[in-house]
């Protein structure tokens, strides 16, 4: 009688409508946060692992999937008639935590162009770091991984299958990573541009409603030294994006909303939109397109 090692594994029950992987062959992950995420993982020494649940996440086995505060759940079709269901929690960042990021993203005008543009600054990783609470799992302790499957090891298969669709679920939305960490994209925006707009604080001359970009300052001949030197290095400059038509032609409405008035009926940030789409074309003589 063979004895179960000998046994061949069971070949997982195919479905239609699954959740697949876009990527047909080689990495998954299109954008440099969704590959990081991935590379992360690997560190911790659950690459050969991962590697299993590359081809279920390719053949649609994640049935269906959802991402919340904290956690990932999903259900992912087996050897077997019944669905695994998985898990995956990370702990989200306090309430302070998040005030010294978004503290920090808000002084930074680049930062917030990016993420209001719906683009994740390379430097946000930095930003994370910087305030004590990185942006990825520093450990493979700070992942909470449970599926339902008999498998002992961590990541079987099917947590892996999952772990591949969420690296694409953040190259769909970088701002997905965020609220896996505790903050959604609208609450993050709102907040950023609520602390772009405050009023500056004691000390300082400023004009109801204007932004407080004033920042100190050392006396000029204090800073001669390094008055012609860049603020990034060249590594990090070639790493910016510089072509203008990159940015959405409303980014602008986007970082100050304008007031809630209408002209002639139609509301004004609609009457803006119309305009700046029109001054961002290529040819300023061509119309729009519907």
């Amino acid at each position: 009688m063979n004895r179960w090692e000998d046994w061949p594994p069971a070949r997982p029950i195919r479905v239609d409508g699954g959740i697949k992987a876009r990527s047909k062959r080689g990495v998954i992950g299109e954008q440099w946060w969704s590959r990081r995420f991935i590379s992360v993982l690997e560190s911790y020494g659950m690459s050969g692992r991962l590697a299993r649940g590359r081809s279920y996440a390719r053949a649609g086995q994640v049935l269906d999937f959802e991402l919340s505060q904290g956690k990932v759940t999903a259900r992912v079709q087996g050897s077997r008639v019944r669905p695994y269901q998985v898990r995956i929690g990370v702990l989200p960042l306090t309430t302070a935590q998040w005030r010294r990021v978004q503290d920090r993203l808000a002084s930074q005008a680049l930062f917030r162009a990016k993420l209001l543009a719906g683009e994740m600054p390379h430097e946000i990783e930095e930003v994370f770091a910087e305030c004590g609470t990185p942006l990825f799992p520093r450990s493979a302790a700070d992942l909470d991984m449970h599926c339902s499957c008999p498998d002992w090891g961590v990541p079987c298969k099917h947590l892996a299958a999952v772990c591949y669709v969420l690296a694409e679920e953040f190259d769909r939305d970088p701002f997905g990573m965020l609220a896996w960490r505790g903050k959604g994209r609208e609450e993050l925006l709102a907040t950023l541009r609520r602390i772009q707009g405050a009023p500056a604080g004691p000390g300082r001359d400023a004009a109801p409603g204007r932004a407080a970009l004033d920042v100190p300052a050392p006396p000029l001949e204090k800073c001669l030294e390094g008055f012609w030197s860049p603020g990034l290095s060249p590594a990090r400059l070639r790493a910016l994006t510089t072509a203008p038509d990159s940015a959405s032609p409303d980014l602008l409405l986007r970082m100050f909303p304008p007031p809630p008035v209408q002209v002639r009926g139609t509301d004004l940030a609609d009457v803006l939109a119309s305009a700046y789409e029109r001054l961002g074309a290529d040819d300023l003589g061509a119309e729009p397109e519907d």
